[in-house]
């Protein structure tokens, strides 16, 4: 049962002013899931859950940007969501490509697209590519979209990247089996000069990564959320960072 709105409202208030001296974490991943299950719930098509989640982006991002946070990483497609039936998927890739349209007019946050781009339609990859390009002089959130990822396809990447790298330098294959390192594969993820997220949400009641960033999540802060991604409220948001305020990181200290 929600609270009625005036005590929801105070109670917001009530536990910001609990988290105004608490540290928060710099680097936000978010796994933007339960759009199809929302939309069900009313008896509507998949095509309007993933719309009403894509409308909660802006909100999010605001709320990110109010709190000081730096780095937002959301997954709005994994690679296994490419193998969706052609009608839901053809319909979802339009409203992702609407969303980090909007996002980049909006001039407020500068995007990077990860993700395996080349399994996505050319034309739509393009829009994404153009979508980060226009935003790259912007000082301020930076936003990892997530389209067309898998955190296997990123580690796999990033020692493909690696390798040709070592090897364009005149490596030989013992040398570079000698010589790599956890740092050399870090030098090569998507998400390459960011910090780690130290606090990974995931929405719907799910509780697994799914392969969500694996290898920056390492020592990351998981919190899992019933609320479907569409009703995500920033109270949620709020308990999420509480809830992360009050762990002891040791990180293996």
């Amino acid at each position: 049962m929600r609270m009625p709105h005036l005590l929801y409202g105070l109670y917001e208030k009530r536990l910001a002013a609990s988290l105004a001296h608490q540290s928060f974490p710099r680097h936000v991943g978010v796994i933007l899931d339960g759009n199809r299950r929302w939309a069900k719930s009313f008896g509507e098509p998949a095509a309007h859950g993933h719309r009403r989640g894509a409308d909660k982006i802006e909100e999010f991002l605001g709320w990110s940007e109010d709190l000081g946070i730096e780095v937002v990483t959301l997954w709005m497609l994994s690679t296994d969501n490419l193998s969706r039936a052609a009608e839901e998927l053809e319909a979802l890739l339009a409203i992702i490509e609407d969303a980090v349209c909007s996002l980049a007019a909006s001039k407020r946050w500068r995007l990077r697209v990860v993700g395996r781009l080349d399994l996505l339609p050319e034309k739509f990859a393009d829009t994404l590519r153009a979508a980060q390009a226009e935003t790259e002089e912007i000082d301020g959130l930076q936003v990892n979209v997530a389209i067309g990822y898998g955190g296997r396809h990123e580690i796999a990447d990033a020692v493909r990247d690696f390798l040709r790298e070592r090897a364009q330098a005149g490596a030989t294959i013992a040398e570079i089996a000698e010589s790599i390192d956890v740092d050399n594969i870090a030098e090569h993820l998507y998400t390459k000069g960011q910090p780690d997220p130290e606090l990974v949400i995931r929405t719907s009641g799910e509780q697994r990564l799914g392969g969500f960033l694996l290898w920056q999540s390492a020592h990351s802060e998981f919190y899992f959320c019933e609320a479907h991604w569409p009703e995500f409220r920033r109270v949620d948001y709020l308990r999420a960072l509480r809830s992360y305020a009050a762990r002891e990181r040791r990180l293996g200290r």
